[in-house]
């Protein structure tokens, strides 16, 4: 079983030992309902879809991503849902599933094992996958393996620092890269603009004819790939591969990524679309599992 917790939705899979989906579902979050209300109703859509798609079948793996960095008793860096950073997260997953093996992961780093294990990295390493989302997070892979980091916070480039006059200062006291280059951010600077809510999709396409929107657009990608590049020149990565909803936009993201690449990184990478571009954190959760159960029993038994 496979759960993504996310701040808009909550996507919910059960796969076979070998990785195979056999049922999903998909569920509004409600975040202003608080955490415990949103994770109740992400369990009861979980137990009705292993009655539907698996009845005859034992869970063996229950593997969940989520914004933030989860642990057993609390969810660090995650704002979007009240109640969410206290939450116990890992003793209540086990509370609802007693007895089967367990897995947790950060959301985007759960997107980079999917790719890694099924997708657009595999036999890349080392490699980094870059969520363009909501929100603003990579993954690094090394060694076969998505590195964590001392406290899971590795490939957090959301918090990076923008200017040199804000080093010292803590997150709350400055500008984020993510304040400015995220989905929320994107939608926030064309509300201002253009005095409406506008979608993100919306300010790419008036991007190709009205010169507010495409200036905005171009301070975007520029300011990404200013970020972008500097981790390419740190991680020396075989391939980035990039998903998220703002992928939907790749046609005029890639050519910018592309190009800044090139002319910066001493040894530029393969550039690439996810393979799994809008749900790769739900597939990197059942990756989880697998490996999980993989632990368990053994890849023989699997096979």
């Amino acid at each position: 079983l496979g759960l993504d917790f996310g701040g808009t939705k909550i996507a919910v899979a059960v796969c076979d030992l070998a990785g195979n989906r056999v049922g999903d579902t998909v569920v509004a979050t409600h975040a202003s309902a608080g955490a415990a209300s949103a994770f109740d109703r992400a369990i009861a859509t979980a137990r009705d879809l292993l009655m539907t798609a698996a009845r005859d079948r034992e869970l063996v793996a229950v593997a969940a991503a989520t914004f933030g960095i989860p642990f057993d008793d609390r969810v660090e860096l995650a704002p979007a849902i009240p109640g969410w950073e206290t939450f116990a997260f890992g003793r209540e997953l086990r509370a609802a599933f007693p007895g089967v093996r367990l897995r947790m992961a950060t959301d985007v780093k759960a997107a980079a094992l999917a790719e890694l294990r099924w997708g657009a990295l595999a036999g890349c390493d080392p490699a980094i996958y870059l969520n363009l989302g909501t929100g603003l997070a990579s993954a690094i892979v090394a060694g076969g393996a998505v590195i964590s980091g001392a406290h899971g916070a590795a490939g957090e480039i959301g918090y990076n620092v923008r200017e040199p006059a804000d080093v010292g200062k803590s997150p709350a006291e400055r500008i984020t890269l993510e304040d400015v280059v995220s989905g929320k951010a994107l939608a926030a600077i064309a509300d201002t603009e253009f005095g409406a809510r506008t979608s993100v999709a919306e300010i790419f396409e008036k991007a190709n004819t009205e010169p507010a929107a495409a200036r905005i657009v171009e301070d975007f990608i520029r300011e990404l790939a200013q970020h972008v590049v500097n981790l390419a020149i740190a991680v020396d990565p075989a391939r980035i591969a990039v998903g998220g909803g703002l992928a939907r936009s790749w046609a005029t993201i890639a050519p910018r990524l592309r190009a800044a690449l090139d002319a910066a990184v001493p040894f530029p990478p393969d550039l690439a679309l996810a393979q799994f571009p809008f749900d790769a954190p739900l597939i990197g959760a059942l990756a989880l599992g697998v490996e999980a159960a993989a632990a368990a029993f053994g890849e023989e038994a699997l096979r």
